[in-house]
Parts: structure tokens; sequence; C-alpha cells
């Protein structure tokens, strides 16, 4: 019998890519994709995979519910979120309608299915800032201090889960990882907003001085690790994810006004609410115990990426008119 996959938020960034990975390593499994296909997700993203496809929201339980039984899938994975922090300071109510009630929709549906394993995919943000230390990085041991309503929202996603196993049993898994590029990223995050921004000769804009340093890791790596954990993470636990790769706001912007030959116009504004200086990972446990580890060079696959964004101009032109 093959195995069913219901990845909810699969038509989104990191969704698409994992469902792209996943065909790849199980041709022969059933892919399910549901989806609410809001101003993130896009079917453009699934182009020529084969999968089901639901439009639904995790925040609906009828719709979760349905999708379930109808499909009656062995793993759940779940990136369906809001994600973007500007869009929590301005309206943080969807967050929580969809990150908080949405997760425990899928919850109720994998206790009510008896589904083999869910796994949640989480974000370093829920952890807070390191400030400006260096040398000190988050464990999936270092306690949850969000400081915007999107990280606390995936926070109390988290705990959510977390309450299930110790109280349910119910098999989940969670992982959190680092900042993410690649293909398929909706054109509000930063490479490729900025992408965007240069290719238009229009000046970037940069929050406070610039220096707020993120971990990159390219989205299949990320896929890779989420795999890895689904099939053989220890039921109940966290895994963070990342890519030993700590770079500044600014240099990841100074990297692409040079890649694209152009000359730099960088216009520093008002810093944002609640902008966490510095997030590393340590990602010594699902090193040590899955064997995981990025592959993917950085100065490698930026390039790869912006000439992804290069090659599918049309593509961003569609998500900047559907915004």
């Amino acid at each position: 019998m093959s195995e069913t996959f219901f990845i909810a938020g699969g038509a989104g960034f990191i969704g698409s890519n994992f469902v792209r990975f996943l065909r790849e390593k199980k041709p022969r499994a059933k892919i399910v994709v549901f989806d609410a296909l809001t101003y993130a997700g896009n079917l453009e993203n699934l182009r020529g995979v084969d999968h089901d496809f639901v439009r639904g929201d995790i925040s609906k339980k009828p719709e979760v519910f349905a999708a379930f039984e109808k499909f009656l899938p062995n793993f759940v994975v779940n990136f369906a979120a809001e994600t973007h922090v500007d869009r929590s300071i301005l309206g943080p109510e969807i967050f929580v309608e969809t990150n908080i009630r949405g997760t425990q929709n899928l919850l109720e549906a994998t206790r009510k299915f008896e589904i083999q394993k869910y796994l949640q995919i989480s974000t370093d943000e829920v952890y807070g800032d390191l400030g400006d230390t260096k040398n000190t990085f988050f464990t999936e041991k270092t306690p949850l201090r969000p400081n915007c309503p999107y990280a606390a929202s995936k926070a109390g996603a988290d705990l959510l889960v977390k309450s299930y196993f110790e109280t349910y049993k119910t098999p989940v898994l969670i992982t959190r990882c680092t900042n993410n590029y690649g293909p398929f990223q909706f054109p509000e995050k930063l490479i490729p907003f900025f992408l965007t921004k240069i290719l238009a000769d229009e000046p970037v804009p940069m929050y406070g001085d610039g220096k707020n340093v993120r971990d990159w890791l390219f989205v299949r790596d990320h896929c890779r690790a989420i795999l890895m954990v689904l099939e053989k993470g220890k039921l109940g636990d966290i895994y963070n994810i990342g890519g030993h790769n700590e770079k500044t706001n600014l240099e990841i912007t100074k990297i692409l006004f040079q890649k694209l030959g152009k000359p730099e116009k960088i216009i520093f504004v008002k810093d944002r609410l609640a902008h966490d200086r510095r997030y590393a990972m340590d990602a010594s446990k699902i090193e040590r115990e899955l064997g995981w580890r990025p592959e993917f060079p950085f100065e490698k696959w930026i390039d790869e990426t912006i000439s992804w964004y290069l090659e599918n101009q049309k593509w961003v032109e569609n998500c900047l008119q559907k915004d």
C-alpha cells in the first residue's frame, strides 16, 4: 500500500519546495496539498508535480475534517501559516486564527483519524532575540520568548502540539528552521523583495542600521531535513535546523547588488517594531541523531536563486498583482 502525505500549506514557498522534493523521493506516494491560496499560496509553484489539490483553510474545522476523511493520510506536515512579521504587526488577528486555531484543528483531525505522524513546521523566531551576542545559539531547550505577534502565534502553536503529545500521546514532531532562500518565495521576504527593487533600479529600504543577523539555509536543505525528521525523528521531540551561515541584512543586500552588477541604492528607514537583532541555531541535535547537515553552499545557491528570479519575472509580476 502506498503512503499518503497531507501537506497543509503546500502551495506556499517552503511547502511547494517540499512537495517537489517529496515527489522525487517518494514517486509512488499519494501527495495531497491542502491550501487556502491566500496571497502567498500559488498553484503555479506546483506546476508539473503530480498531486491532489484541495482548496481549504486550516482555521475552518469542517474543511480540515472533510479532507482527512476523504484521503485518510498516513502523514501530515503543516506548513500552513501566516508568516510575514510586518503583516502581523499591522493585523495580528489572522495570525492567531490561522497559526493557532488552524494548528489545533489539524491536531484534532490527527487524533480522530489516527494519523501515523504529524509534523509541525515552526521557526527560530519563537526563541526571541540573541541580541548582539556572538557564539551563543538557540538550542531545543532554549525558553520560548517571542517578541512579535507572528512569532507569538507560532510559539502558541508549538505549545499546543507539545500538549497533544503529553495529553493524548498524539504522534507529533516539531522542526524549527532558520531563514530560507530559494525559488518560489513570495516577494515580500528580504531576498526576493530586494531583488525586485534592485532590478527596477529602485532604492532598497533597510530597517534600522541593517546589522540584524540571520542564519540562511537553502530551501532544499530544509526539505531534506523535514523528511528525515518525519521518517526517523523521535515522537514528541523538537529539531532545530540551521545553515551555519550567519549574515547581516546589510551583507545580504550588498551581495545582491554585486551579483546583479548594480550600484548600491540603500535607504535606511525607521526600524521595525520588535525587530530581533540576531537569530542563530544550534543544529547539533539533528546532525548527531539523524545525520543531517546542510549540503548546499550559500555562495553557489544564492547565484542559483538569483538566476531563478531573473528567469521567472512573470511569476514575480503575477505575485505582485495578486498581493
